[in-house]
């Protein structure tokens, strides 16, 4: 086989992952948080890191998993590197807890009256939670979405996005608690239920 037939070979290879896997990558990147631009970026980044490394691909793994496995590491390394130069996370929510990290007087939030599994079915909830959540700082952003999307443990959310239990926990925290402020604001208190 001559090396331009080679070459050939291997560009339709990659055709094939970028039509197969390219809505899947970014669906799986807008769900972990990033809004759709930075998706697209993401998702482009993979593949250009997919295309140099083709030859080591040894195929231990399926394609599909290989991909998302290098787009999985390109996200949680850009939320690393945001919460890395980011000194102290800053919140207006702050206010609405005690010394002791308890709900402050009147700040307790209103009791939810809907099943949520009704509304991850609605498309306008989704717009709304999705909206709520490009709110969050990326970090926030990545430990809520490793925590509750890919259902990582909290050991493991601290080595990949190298933080302290401690922070996990009030990034975490503020994630919630942001969240469900939006939501109560934007979709409870509009009576859209």
């Amino acid at each position: 086989m001559s090396l331009e037939q080679s070459n050939v070979e291997k560009e339709e290879r990659f055709r094939t992952w970028v039509r197969e896997y390219s809505d899947l990558l970014f669906s799986h990147a807008v769900v972990r948080g990033l809004d759709r631009s930075s998706a697209r970026d993401f998702v482009q980044d993979t593949f250009l890191s997919a295309w140099r490394s083709m030859e080591g691909f040894e195929g231990r793994a399926s394609v599909k998993n290989w991909l998302f496995v290098i787009l999985k590491n390109k996200i949680t390394d850009h939320y690393r590197k945001s919460f890395s130069q980011a000194k102290a996370i800053i919140s207006e929510y702050d206010t609405q807890f005690d010394e002791a990290g308890h709900w402050a007087k009147g700040a307790y939030p209103k009791e939810l009256t809907v099943d949520p599994a009704e509304l991850s079915e609605r498309t306008d909830f989704n717009e709304i939670l999705d909206s709520c959540s490009g709110k969050l700082k990326n970090i926030q952003k990545a430990v809520f979405f490793m925590k509750y999307v890919d259902e990582l443990e909290s050991d493991e959310i601290c080595i990949q996005l190298s933080i302290t239990a401690n922070n996990y926990w009030t990034i975490l925290h503020r994630a919630k608690v942001q969240l469900r402020a939006c939501i109560e604001k934007h979709w409870f208190l509009s009576n859209k239920i």
